[in-house]
């Protein structure tokens, strides 16, 4: 990863999805997804992303990987594996032992467009996994990975690997890789703005001023 990436990553982790969220809107840019909540681990993840497509058929030519391997062989610290398994086939596209191999690399988390197995585990290793959905149904003979690091689709957003990601409790949101560096400079302005915000409700302003034209007009000046 080079070291514009690193920086990226590192000045994401200090935002929320929410912040973040704002500065898509400014920007007129789709990179919200709600409805995968956290199911694994604490707090907020961030990184870029490696992407997993998982599906119906045959899988592509070559020796035979175990689904989630070489997404994982291929992250680390400041990865967070995103996962596609829109098939509409009730079958695990994440479990224990793929929780464990991406603990013991520094995978960040993953985040699953799909069902998850094996959460027990994943909460015993602390180890971040946001999912659609849980199950105890095995890939095996039902779902195979079509292709790691090519392009997926999580929720209504189309995702490429090197793009960026940042989850938390409120949603997650992704990040073009391209437009990042802006759409962080509009995030962080937010985040001292409503620091300030936080700061005049503290010292007894009323909240109706602090959150009337201020607020309202606090995206338009981002």
């Amino acid at each position: 990863m080079s070291d514009e990436s690193k920086n990226i990553v590192k000045r994401l982790r200090r935002l929320d999805c929410c912040a973040v969220s704002d500065a898509l809107d400014r920007l007129k840019l789709h990179g919200a997804v709600t409805g995968i909540p956290l199911r694994a681990g604490a707090g907020r993840i961030a990184g870029q992303v490696t992407t997993l497509k998982l599906g119906t058929g045959e899988p592509p030519p070559g020796p035979p990987v175990h689904l989630g391997c070489t997404a994982i062989e291929l992250s680390g610290p400041d990865h967070v594996i995103v996962i596609e398994q829109r098939s509409g086939i009730e079958a695990a596209c994440w479990g224990g032992l793929l929780s464990l191999g991406a603990k013991t690399r520094g995978v960040a988390g993953i985040i699953a467009d799909g069902a998850v197995r094996d959460i027990d585990e994943a909460v015993t290793y602390q180890f971040p996994v946001f999912a659609r959905g849980l199950t105890c149904r095995t890939a095996r003979g039902r779902v195979v990975e079509k292709g790691t690091n090519i392009p997926v689709e999580i929720g209504e957003i189309a995702v490429n690997p090197g793009d960026y990601v940042l989850a938390d409790s409120s949603g997650i949101v992704f990040l073009p890789r391209a437009r990042a560096e802006e759409i962080l400079d509009i995030a962080e302005t937010v985040v001292m703005k409503e620091a300030v915000m936080s700061k005049g409700i503290l010292s007894g302003t009323p909240i109706s001023q602090v959150m009337g034209k201020t607020y309202e007009q606090m995206l338009k000046d981002s």
